[in-house]
């Protein structure tokens, strides 16, 4: 593979379709996105890799959304672990590219680098929320956290809430070519069987952790051999085929599902984004009272804001906030 074709893949979520077992899926490659995100903080190694790990997730599961909506996924959890959250903007326009951005909170003095970082999570939730826009009422659905890992906490949620039976086998972790620097990349793949009409469960009882639904227990006898097939034909993918950079992702998908009939579709990059702003900051402190603001401001006499995401730093004459604000920002000297 030519350095060309590599960088071609690289941030790229390209959509497929087994036509033959009436499955779709993609499959997602991180590299510079992943260094955009993770040099906004200073992240141990372990939240490095839940966080690399949920911008993978976020990559293939936001495909799908219509331009301009917004996807968030968010982990809150009750131990050093608190959060991680993503943000995935559709693309503005057709051709453009989506952005992702990911944000962590952790107690780093609580963090143990020796345990698996997932079950610091504690207990908590994996949340997919959806926003179409102004006038339109935001999506949200949440499942416990469950199954030792966050694409596993992603599998229950589409098995229990929106009863689609989903498969992530994903692969993340530092990465050197010869003559460059070690950085992270991440790559996957998700299956998904077509959804029905109407969905239902069979049987009585779930067989999922904690009594949540599995996959299996959402397909019949046909769809569930065609499901086992393809889900088998992906066990036998190796970690650097997902991470490449060596393997396509076309040619991936051929090693694996050749006898399934793939079907590529026109991929979408993505790139890391941040939507912050004055404007927007401005707009998120328009809540407060004048006395608010007070307690928000400095003994410089300033109103500080930072974010998260992207560690952009604002700072603000007082008397310009609020719905008490007695200047406008453009009527300062």
């Amino acid at each position: 593979m030519s350095l060309g074709s590599q960088l071609a893949w690289d941030d790229t979520v390209l959509p497929f379709q087994l036509d033959r077992s009436d499955i779709r899926g993609r499959v997602a490659r991180l590299d510079g996105l992943l260094q955009q995100v993770l040099a906004q903080h200073d992240y141990p190694p372990q939240i490095e890799a839940l966080i690399a790990e949920m911008c993978l997730l976020t990559a293939l599961i936001g495909q799908t959304i219509k331009l301009r909506w917004k996807l968030s996924l968010q982990v809150r959890g009750s131990g050093s672990v608190r959060l991680i959250a993503t943000d995935y903007y559709g693309p503005t326009d057709d051709g453009e590219p989506a952005r992702i951005r990911a944000y962590a909170s952790f107690d780093r003095e609580a963090l143990d680098p020796n345990q698996d970082t997932f079950t610091q999570i504690g207990q908590g939730y994996f949340a997919i929320l959806i926003d179409q826009g102004k006038g339109m009422t935001p999506y949200q659905g949440i499942t416990p956290i469950a199954g030792g890992s966050l694409s596993k906490c992603a599998e229950t949620y589409f098995a229990q809430s929106e009863q689609i039976p989903t498969r992530f086998e994903l692969s993340f972790g530092t990465s050197q070519m010869p003559g460059q620097d070690a950085h992270w990349r991440a790559g996957g793949v998700m299956l998904q069987h077509m959804p029905k009409a109407s969905p239902f469960a069979k049987g009585e009882e779930a067989t999922g952790e904690d009594g949540l639904l599995a996959a299996t227990d959402l397909l019949d006898e046909d769809e569930g051999e065609n499901w086992t097939r393809a889900n088998v034909l992906l066990d036998t993918v190796e970690q650097l085929e997902l991470i490449g950079p060596t393997v396509q992702p076309t040619e991936l998908l051929l090693r694996l599902f050749h006898e399934e009939t793939p079907r590529v579709f026109d991929a979408q990059t993505v790139k890391f984004g941040c939507t912050c702003s004055e404007e927007r900051v401005r707009e998120s402190l328009s809540i407060y009272s004048a006395k608010d603001i007070r307690h928000m401001t400095t003994e410089e006499g300033i109103v500080t804001a930072d974010c998260q995401f992207c560690g952009s730093h604002y700072e603000f004459d007082p008397a310009t906030l609020g719905f008490e604000a007695t200047e406008k920002p453009d009527e300062q000297a």
